[in-house]
């Protein structure tokens, strides 16, 4: 009995085949939820229907098609990763075939035996290469003589080594990890080289061939799975493209996919969305959407219980929109701490009143509250009204609550909060035009990825720029023992561009960390107000112990700190 409470049965795989009991992987996913949740959000939405199921909506698609070729797939499931992207431009990837062997491809086995690079220069070139036997233009003409699927490995251990079909699947299953027997192995391995000697196939040529044999057998997809992921890229790929803003909500509600939610917010903003802050009148639990107005969800915010993240939207639908926050304290069980969470991501912006004027009214109304006025729903005289002073308030103090709040801003940019108004020499659009030109970026982080190497680790880096568009970099050892990674954040970038089948990437020689402005929220309390300076300062001297490309060093001008 496991924690859930089902009683299970464990059959050992090779016992089930031997039974002759059939194996199913039932695998729960995200990308499903996704694709479910926006066909409802679209019909609630914009009164369309949209058939998921239907087949032809997954094969071919010209708008589609333009989004795979340049790698505009954020969000979509299992081709929205930044080597996926990479991947998808470096074959420039519009139909579904092409689509079905990236899915194969990418994986660890075809990438690390270098016949990923190989599938590509021969997709981008397929008139300037040989096969490396008839054989394999016979039997995988369809991907340039290069074995995509694990189909590919029988047939090419039956037709050019000349085994059985059976210890082709014996071959298949036992380099896969599936298969008990290394000695079954070694009897395959030992038949597979005895008969293509005997063929007459060269040793040097059958142990190339058995090489790519072990390399894709252990990774690689049949052909059957990666049609079906296709099939679900391609769907949640049509929804994007045709209903972007409801797409990217569905994304959010179901935890997004490989990046963290900032970028899904991100890319509904760039797809015409005005993305807001909750709202206590407009927002769920989740991320709803009205048109193009997107309300981000109370699940969104860090610090409030969850508990009353989900009562907020039930009391509304139960009893109508909230009139003032008086009303809400009234029917909501909440406290000081709780309401300040919401006034200060802006949750009560429907009342007309200042952040400010919301704090001062919240210690007013629940200073001498009883809950039990709460409770029993008491009707009491409207709160008295004081004539408060002018609160001036800053207008990146709101970005500065977000970030606090939500981790990232939503009323502005990340660009806007920082100290210098540089936004970079080159913008991401541009990159394949600098092909070996050393560039100067300035970039806001989105994610990266470390890969152990021999020379020690190295990163690939997925930024945006100003302009919102993504653009990646390599980060070898050696420029990361001067210019290492400091957390999240807009970064000056100093690299060589290297495009690679109309992919560019940045491989970085130097990078820094900029500052953003001091937080607003402190600067009438002078104590906080110099902790805060004197982190930068910190952070400046730092940099230049690194030492880091600080501006004047790579051709910027100087300016000076506020």
């Amino acid at each position: 009995m496991p924690p859930k409470g089902f009683p299970i049965v464990q059959f050992d795989m090779h016992v089930a085949e031997e039974i002759g009991l059939e194996k199913f992987d039932i695998l729960s996913q995200r990308g499903i939820g996704s694709i479910n949740d926006a066909a409802k959000l679209i019909r609630k939405n914009r009164g369309i229907q949209v058939d998921i199921r239907d087949t032809a909506l997954s094969k071919n698609e010209a708008r589609c098609n333009d989004f795979l070729s340049r790698g505009q797939t954020i969000g979509c499931f299992y081709i929205e990763s930044p080597a996926m992207r990479g991947l998808l431009r470096r074959l420039k990837c519009a139909d579904y075939p092409t689509l079905v062997a990236a899915s194969s491809i990418i994986r660890p086995g075809v990438a690390q035996s270098g016949m990923m690079k190989e599938y590509i220069f021969r997709h981008n070139c397929p008139d300037s290469f040989e096969y490396f036997h008839e054989v394999f233009e016979e039997h995988l003409g369809d991907t340039y003589g290069i074995m995509v699927y694990q189909e590919d490995v029988i047939k090419i251990a039956m037709h050019f080594g000349g085994l059985s079909a059976a210890d082709g699947d014996v071959l298949r299953r036992a380099m896969s990890g599936k298969g008990r027997s290394l000695a079954a192995l070694q009897r395959v391995k030992d038949n597979f080289f005895a008969s293509c000697a005997a063929i007459g196939h060269p040793e040097g040529l059958s142990r190339e061939v058995y090489r790519q044999i072990e390399s894709f057998a252990g990774y690689s997809f049949c052909k059957a799975h990666s049609a079906s992921y296709a099939v679900e890229s391609y769907q949640s790929l049509y929804l994007k493209v045709h209903y972007p803003i409801e797409f990217m909500v569905a994304v959010i509600n179901n935890q997004g996919g490989f990046y963290r939610t900032e970028v899904y917010v991100h890319e509904a903003r760039m797809s015409g969305a005005r993305v807001t802050t909750p709202c206590v009148n407009k927002s769920d639990y989740e991320t709803t959407v009205y048109g193009d107005e997107v309300f981000l969800g109370f699940m969104h915010l860090q610090s409030l219980e969850s508990r009353l993240a989900r009562l907020i939207p039930e009391e509304r639908a139960q009893h109508g929109a909230f009139c003032s926050l008086e009303d809400f304290i009234q029917r909501i069980p909440i406290g000081i701490e709780g309401v300040q969470i919401l006034i200060f991501i802006g949750a009560f912006r429907f009342t007309g009143k200042s952040k400010n004027e919301l704090l001062v009214q919240a210690r007013l109304l629940l200073v001498n509250f009883r809950p039990q006025d709460r409770n029993l729903m008491l009707i009491r005289e409207p709160a008295k009204e004081y004539k408060l002073p002018v609160l001036e308030r800053s207008a990146f103090e709101d970005a500065f609550d977000e970030i606090e709040l939500l981790s990232f801003p939503v009323s502005c940019s990340p660009f806007d909060l920082l100290q210098t108004r540089y936004r970079g020499d080159v913008m991401a659009r541009d990159l394949t035009a600098h092909h070996k030109r050393q560039v100067k970026m300035l970039a806001y982080l989105i994610s990266r990825k470390h890969v152990p190497t021999k020379r020690g680790t190295m990163f690939f880096g997925t930024w945006i720029d100003v302009n919102g568009d993504y653009f990646d970099t390599a980060h070898f050892p050696d420029s990361l023992q001067h210019s290492p990674f400091k957390g999240g954040g807009c970064y000056l970038l100093l690299g060589t561009v290297e495009v690679d089948y109309h992919f560019p990437t940045l491989t970085i020689h130097k990078m820094a960390k900029l500052p953003f402005i001091p937080d607003p929220r402190y600067a009438h309390d002078k104590k906080h107000a110099f902790d805060v300076h004197r982190q930068i300062r910190e952070d400046v001297s730092m940099t230049q112990r690194a030492p880091y490309p600080q501006e004047h060093e790579i051709g910027l001008p100087r300016r000076k700190m506020g």
